[in-house]
């Protein structure tokens, strides 16, 4: 005869394989593991060598539409990691009310870092 102790260890036993079981099938599902993810680099640029500290980097998922901003460094560079290999994204940099021209990183471009210089145009 069981006790309450075991049927409880049991349950729970059941429900820890449950989500570890969950968990494999939405990371199969979402396309793969942290190792396939890539990352976005790049540089702000005002005219051709300039650096833009505090420019605001734009970055649009297009399959989402959901978008991450980024603020740059000193030296104008930004950095978005973690990005889903099997998706478009297009990228933009603001600094006071000039911009830069939108560029895309396609699905197609198998670069595990990729770098895009933004150049701001002057007003």
């Amino acid at each position: 005869m069981r006790t309450f102790a075991t049927c409880a260890r049991v349950a729970l036993m059941a429900a820890a394989v449950a989500c570890a079981c969950a968990f494999v099938g939405a990371e199969a599902q979402s396309g793969g593991s942290r190792s396939e993810l890539r990352s976005l680099t790049g540089h702000v640029f005002s005219g051709e060598t300039q650096p833009v500290p505090k420019a605001v980097v734009y970055l649009k998922n297009t399959k989402t539409l959901a978008v991450k901003t980024y603020i740059t460094e000193q030296d104008g560079s930004y950095r978005f990691p973690a990005l889903a290999p099997n998706v478009d994204y297009e990228v933009y940099a603001e600094f006071q009310g000039a911009h830069s021209d939108t560029k895309t990183l396609s699905a197609f471009d198998s670069r595990k870092q990729a770098n895009i210089t933004l150049r701001i145009h002057n007003r």
